[in-house]
């Protein structure tokens, strides 16, 4: 199952490294092993949050994420993404700002500097809503209930988490422009960059989420048709299988991840600069990480961790609101990259912690009323 799972990520893997080294020696070769690294531990809520979309699909579906998602993901987000942004915030052809990426990896680098503001908005505000609607989301599992229970009560507010997003986008370029009015006016363009980023964010969500929303719901009455005979199907003894989506539901939930992705790797995009300006060598190591982000993906899916650990989806949307929180941060301030992956493992290895320690308890439970039963049933012979 491992191997079949992540059998692509292996081979990428290798081929990877070994361009790696050919290209530039083994300095090369450890600069594209700890960008792997980075990239996945940057990821990891990413892929969790991806299984709990991508198990409502069908299997169809499931292997058009893993195809063509992944050209969308390594090709786009990883390879051709760093360019684009140079070239549009520098007025660059994509030819012009191909050839500086490969032959002035400085002046590249400080181009994707510039542009670090309007990708962490849009990045920043994409990710908040996904944490905001999930936090007020009204759920039969809590896992945080001192928290969750009354935020659900406030989710019932029509609106409230687009709202909130963009009372917070408005706080964040007001206080660029404060700081502007200060300096003589030297971010005025860096405010109104964050504010009409953000939005674009906040619409990207709205659109994309909402259409896949809406044929998911004109599905509604067709998959209570499935499970009415799927149900059927169990009582006469056949074996029953799960309602998967399918047709424009799914090609929303498909469009729905790439976006999601592609807002997940911002930190990881602009966090490799950190360790290299080199254009190929970033491509290399954050595409392998990417190839594991997808079979991990997969992996979770296929083995029904989700709904075995039933924390963990709380503890990646956790994490997605850190990051949504230090992407906006970032704007003005820099964080190191260490703690943006540090605060998603912790939240997701305690979410799972959690989740373990409720199996216990459930199981210990179960064990107490069947060890209850069948004393009863000895009293009563």
């Amino acid at each position: 199952m491992v191997l079949k799972t992540f059998g692509w990520s292996f081979t990428v893997t290798a081929l990877g490294l070994v361009a790696a080294f050919l290209f530039g020696g083994w300095t090369a070769f450890g600069i594209v092993a700890i960008l792997s690294v980075l990239e996945i531990s940057l990821s990891f809520d990413n892929a969790v949050v991806n299984a709990g979309i991508l198990k409502k699909m069908n299997a169809f579906w499931q292997k058009i994420f893993l195809t063509i998602g992944i050209l969308i993901a390594v090709f786009g987000m990883r390879l051709v993404f760093p360019v684009v942004i140079v070239a549009v915030s520098a007025q660059l052809g994509p030819i012009e700002a191909v050839e500086l990426a490969l032959n002035d990896k400085d002046q590249y680098q400080q181009y994707v500097t510039d542009a670090h503001p309007s990708i962490a908005a849009f990045g920043g505000m994409f990710l908040l809503m996904i944490f905001l609607d999930f936090i007020f989301e009204d759920r039969d599992i809590k896992w945080l209930g001192w928290l969750e229970r009354p935020l659900s009560k406030l989710g019932k507010i029509d609106m409230l988490s687009a709202c909130i997003a963009m009372i917070i986008l408005l706080i964040t370029s007001m206080t660029f422009a404060t700081q502007a009015h200060q300096h003589g006016g030297a971010h005025v363009d860096k405010a109104e960059t964050v504010l009409i980023s953000g939005l674009a964010g906040l619409i990207t969500y709205l659109v994309v989420g909402g259409l896949s929303s809406f044929f998911e719901n004109k599905l509604e009455e067709e998959e209570e048709r499935e499970h009415e005979a799927e149900e059927a199907a169990e009582r006469a003894g056949r074996p029953r299988s799960a309602v998967a989506l399918a047709g424009k539901a799914a090609f929303f939930m498909f469009l729905y991840l790439e976006v999601l992705d592609a807002s997940f790797s911002f930190d990881g995009v602009i966090g490799a600069f950190a360790i290299t300006n080199d254009i190929v060598l970033m491509a290399l190591g954050l595409g392998i990480g990417a190839m594991y982000v997808r079979s991990l993906t997969v992996y979770l899916v296929r083995q029904g961790t989700l709904d075995d650990y039933v924390y963990l989806e709380h503890g990646a949307h956790y994490a997605i609101g850190a990051l949504a929180t230090i992407l906006l941060i970032t704007i003005q301030y820099q964080i190191d990259e260490i703690i943006t992956g540090l605060i998603g493992v912790v939240l997701i290895g305690w979410s799972f912690w959690s989740s373990v320690r409720r199996n216990k308890a459930l199981a210990a439970a179960e064990g107490k009323a069947d060890a209850a039963d069948k004393a009863e049933v000895s009293s009563g012979v």
